[in-house]
C-alpha cells in the first residue's frame, strides 16, 4: 500500500523558514510523481510543486517561484520542500501526494492521476 507522511510544519513569523519532508513508502520516486499540494478551509487545493517520475523535473506555482524548492533523496524515497520567505497567506496545510505526473499551467501545479495524499501537515505564518 502507498503511503506518504508528510511533517515538518509548524508555526512561524512572515519572512521564515520551514522545511517540510515526505517519506513515501510502497512505491518509489521512479514509478510516481511525488508533489506537494496546500489547502485552506473553504478554498480549493492548490497545487504547490512536484517532481516528475520521468525525468526528475521540477515545477512550481508562480507563487512559490524563488521562495520554495523540492527536492528528492532517492536512497530515503523522501522528498523535501524548502520553504522561505514565508508569507501569512503560505497558511495552509501541505499534504504530499503520489500522482501519475504533473504539469505547469496557467501559473499553477496540476497534477493527474493523484491517487494518493497523507494527512498532511500544518504551515502556520504569522504576520
Amino acid at each position: 500500500e502507498v503511503q506518504l507522511q508528510a511533517s515538518g510544519g509548524g508555526l512561524v513569523q512572515a519572512g521564515g523558514s520551514l522545511r517540510l519532508s515526505c517519506v513515501v513508502s510502497g512505491t518509489t520516486l521512479n514509478d510516481h510523481t511525488i508533489g506537494w499540494f496546500r489547502q485552506v478551509p473553504g478554498k480549493e487545493r492548490e497545487g504547490v510543486s512536484c517532481v516528475t517520475s520521468r525525468d526528475g523535473s521540477t515545477y512550481y506555482a508562480d507563487s512559490m517561484k524563488g521562495r520554495f524548492t523540492i527536492s528528492s533523496d532517492n536512497a530515503k524515497n523522501a522528498v523535501y520542500l524548502q520553504m522561505n520567505s514565508l508569507k501569512p497567506e503560505d497558511t495552509a496545510v501541505y499534504y504530499c501526494a503520489a500522482s501519475l505526473g504533473c504539469f505547469y499551467s496557467d501559473s499553477v501545479v496540476h497534477f493527474y492521476g493523484m491517487d494518493y495524499w497523507g494527512k498532511g501537515t500544518q504551515v502556520t505564518v504569522s504576520s
